[in-house]
């Protein structure tokens, strides 16, 4: 299909749904997400890749989708913090992330919890060093970090980190 100029068209997985969106290659993947698809989970912190608010899973990994070149997503498998959610039931991580005060102002929240669910994907039973090694991408202003480990921590405890 043709598109005006300077556009294209990706396609993209997003939360286990095939998407084609039609934008400038290098709009970022924070916009489409957002813009585009109407995913607002991932939040624009400080646009530099720094504060990891935006972090989504892309193929599995963890990136700063601010930093993200739309077309670098053509046929990738993202996951936002929406896509963390199974029969109307909150992720485990955001359970534990509000049971345990991991949760504030909820501009971090989501980044944070995309950086444990990836953490705990590959490592079952993080020890607390590698937890606040998983998350020293993210950055807190609210609060912290112990309520944020702990909430990872018992996550893991609890066997509902994946």
């Amino acid at each position: 299909m043709r598109t005006p100029a300077g556009l294209c068209e990706i396609s993209l997985t997003v939360n286990g749904k095939k998407k084609t969106v039609r934008t400038h290659a290098m709009e970022r993947l924070l916009d489409v997400l957002r813009h585009h698809l109407g995913l607002t989970g991932a939040k624009e912190g400080c646009g530099e890749g720094e504060c990891g608010s935006c972090s989504v899973l892309m193929n599995g990994q963890v990136v700063t989708s601010c930093l993200v070149p739309a077309l670098q997503a053509q046929d990738a498998t993202i996951t936002t913090i929406e896509g963390l959610e199974a029969d109307s039931q909150l992720h485990p991580l955001q359970r534990t992330f509000l049971e345990c005060g991991g949760a504030q102002c909820g501009i971090c929240t989501p980044g944070l919890i995309m950086a444990a669910v990836h953490l705990l994907n590959s490592h079952s039973r993080p020890t607390l060093e590698e937890i606040k090694e998983a998350l020293a991408g993210n950055l807190c202003r609210c609060t912290g970090y112990t309520q944020i480990c702990e909430a990872v921590a018992q996550a893991a405890r609890d066997d509902h980190g994946k």
